[in-house]
């Protein structure tokens, strides 16, 4: 059976944190439900689609909730960035277990840009790759839809054509 092409040579895909828990569940992080959710995006990446994820923290932390509460709305934040963070990796982790390249990118506490490179990359000495110049799956972790997609879009300005 032949398969049509894709509509899109390049997503984004937003998830909440709270897509990677089981409903009813009490586990922040399901990892039945992150396997499915990679079953998806392997699915697309397979058709030759580049992908991006924009990934969420709010399943373990909502820091405008703590800054509510009297927490110091910075380090409320910064927390908040470390739950997407936690959230990107166990999508990553079963996405390359899937057999699909996938890197993370997170910013830096001081709000600039900046990939974050696994053991194995840096092992092997390659250096961040944006996604047109490797066919990877990239999880962007932010606590800022805004600043993530703002992230995404200079990541596909500096990338070749596809």
């Amino acid at each position: 059976m032949k398969t049509e092409a894709p509509a899109y040579k390049r997503i984004v895909l937003k998830l909440s944190g709270e897509a990677l828990q089981e409903r009813g569940g009490r586990d922040n992080i399901s990892p039945a439900v992150v396997r499915t959710i990679a079953e998806r995006i392997k699915e697309v990446h397979d058709l030759g689609v580049q992908i991006s994820v924009v990934i969420g923290g709010g399943n373990i932390w909502r820091g405008l909730a703590a800054a509510d509460r009297g927490m110091d709305r910075t380090t409320a934040d910064y927390m908040g960035m470390l739950a997407t963070v936690i959230n990107a990796l166990a999508l990553r982790s079963t996405l390359a277990q899937m057999g699909v390249e996938t890197r993370v990118q997170t910013l830096r506490m001081e709000g600039a840009p900046g990939i974050e490179l696994d053991q194995a990359d840096r092992a092997s000495g390659i250096q961040g790759r944006l996604p047109g110049q490797q066919r990877s799956v990239w999880i962007v972790a932010s606590a800022s839809s805004r600043i993530a997609v703002q992230i995404v879009q200079s990541m596909l300005d500096a990338a070749s054509p596809c």
